[in-house]
């Protein structure tokens, strides 16, 4: 997701303060580390992870300038305005297969921060994982995740997320929004300690079902937040080639099931999605 330019005055993180409230016995996750700028803190995190940084370690970082979204969209921060880290998993027992979900759950636990932090502001999920808020459903968070080499203490994934929290409006394209302009007053660093909470949570639990979405309430949660299942969507896929028609589910995989308007359901797997309005037919 690109953000442009972020002109916030947020007050700096406090490793210390957060390492308390998140790292165990109290929050479960191992390490947390801050660094003041970085070019992109998967990349970081993954050259960590390869040297053998362990499972459930987070980074983040108060300026990113060379952040990657999907797609190879870039995301771009400046100190203070959002909240951008990365978090480090090696999920052992769960199915390859099965590891897709992820960057769902991490959507899920985004959702249930925001409303934790300000119940007023309504949040959706447009699929895979894009956070949406606001009446206008502006998109104010990105997620990418990708998978780390196999060394140096296993396989993993590490998952990034891109949070606007004060960016201001001209500083975002054209449909996307930050939590500030919905009223939103937490801190960044309340944000960052509610979201790892329910980011440890969710991925604890999923970890103990052994990835079945369906057996820890993933797959059910998602499915409530989800904005785009039962909209008319235009699905642009990898290879080029688009779909349109209605996201009617997500499938145990967490494949989008979509009933294009000329054919039979299909399963998608990977793809850029954008809501369809009513006048919007291609």
């Amino acid at each position: 997701m690109t953000t442009g330019t972020n002109h916030g005055d947020g007050t700096p993180l406090d490793p210390y303060a957060l390492r308390t409230a998140v790292l165990r016995p109290a929050g479960g996750w191992t390490t947390l580390d801050v660094v003041g700028s970085t070019g992109s803190t998967n990349a970081d995190l993954l050259a960590e992870a390869g040297r053998g940084a362990p499972d459930r370690s987070v980074l983040i970082a108060e300026d990113q300038v060379r952040g990657r979204g999907r797609l190879d969209r870039t995301w771009i921060s400046r100190p203070g305005a959002a909240l951008t880290m990365s978090v480090l998993w090696r999920p052992e027992g769960v199915p390859a297969d099965r590891l897709g979900w992820l960057p769902m759950l991490a959507g899920v636990a985004l959702a249930d921060a925001i409303t934790e932090l300000a119940p007023h502001v309504p949040v959706a999920l447009k699929w895979p994982n894009d956070l949406l808020v606001g009446p206008a459903r502006g998109k104010a968070a990105g997620i990418l995740a990708e998978m780390t080499a196999v060394s140096g203490g296993g396989p993993g994934i590490v998952l990034g997320i891109g949070l606007n929290i004060s960016t201001p409006a001209t500083d975002l394209p054209w449909g996307a929004t930050s939590l500030a302009a919905h009223g939103f007053a937490a801190t960044r660093a309340e944000t960052a300690t509610v979201l790892l909470g329910h980011l440890y949570r969710r991925e604890a639990q999923w970890r103990d079902a052994h990835g079945d979405a369906d057996a820890c309430g993933l797959r059910r949660d998602y499915r409530s937040a989800c904005a785009s299942l039962g909209s008319r969507v235009r699905v642009e896929r990898p290879a080029g080639d688009h779909l349109v028609g209605t996201a009617e589910d997500v499938d145990p995989q967490g494949r989008l099931l979509l009933h294009p308007d000329d054919g039979a359901r299909v399963a998608v797997a990977a793809g850029d999605i954008v809501h369809l309005r009513a006048a919007d037919q291609s």
